[in-house]
């Protein structure tokens, strides 16, 4: 079965389940959400990015931390 785009509906999946994983480790960041415009654009196929930024250097650390004790516990 070839590859699909991904839907706003997976892009937000995905976007819950990293707030859920980033929540696990204290880390909480409002400006993660799905970047519609993505959907709108030229890219071929449909990217449906995620979007990240805004956020602090604190959260940042904080989120550059978590993910290297959880890679670190594999």
């Amino acid at each position: 079965m070839p590859d699909r785009s991904p839907t706003p509906y997976d892009v937000t999946l995905c976007v819950e389940n990293l707030r859920t994983a980033l929540a696990l480790h204290g880390i909480t960041l409002p400006s993660l959400r799905v970047d519609l415009p993505s959907f709108a654009g030229t890219y071929s196929p449909p990217a449906g990015l995620v979007a990240l930024g805004n956020c602090n250097t604190a959260t940042a650390h904080a989120l550059a931390t978590a993910l290297r004790r959880t890679a670190a516990d594999r």
